[in-house]
């Protein structure tokens, strides 16, 4: 069954329309970097919290440090992808969005669970992950298809 008929009904037509994913997949790449540098700026202070933390702990608070990077990123997925904007800032300067096939608004937990298996695929299938973009409709990627999800030009 076609992607495009979803509880019906025809997809908006604005995801139809091949402009909206004109340049998407070489703004996905920088988005990513971008979002990768502020995650990256984004965890220095909350490290020096960890690390006065473990100060006060004699150094049991330093375990948070193992799981530092994850949870700044995660929490930075879940207030701004999964916001009212369905972007993060790195996406939102390249002009991309993400959305549902079924055009309800992407929350949170959508927005997480799509960034761990975008990381999950990349630990286990690294070049399939954005191989499958070039042989599949709207540039998804593998798990933009199992969650029912695409990125559009959001100036468009």
């Amino acid at each position: 069954m076609s992607d495009n008929i979803l509880n019906g009904g025809i997809l908006a037509p604005r995801l139809d329309d091949w402009r909206v994913y004109d340049g998407v997949r070489t703004r996905r790449v920088f988005a990513f970097l971008l979002d990768y540098l502020f995650i990256g700026l984004l965890v220095i202070p909350f490290a020096v919290l960890v690390f006065l933390l473990g100060v006060l702990t004699l150094g049991l608070g330093w375990a948070l440090f193992g799981v530092l990077g994850p949870i700044v990123a995660l929490i930075y997925i879940w207030s701004t992808l999964g916001g009212a904007k369905q972007a993060t800032p790195g996406m939102q300067l390249m002009s991309l969005r993400l959305e549902r096939l079924d055009e309800r608004p992407v929350d949170g937990l959508l927005a997480v669970v799509h960034t761990v298996l975008f990381w999950a695929g990349n630990a286990i299938l690294t070049p399939l992950v954005l191989l499958v973009t070039l042989f599949v409709d709207r540039k998804r990627t593998l798990h933009d298809l199992l969650l029912g999800t695409v990125v559009t030009r959001a100036d468009r």
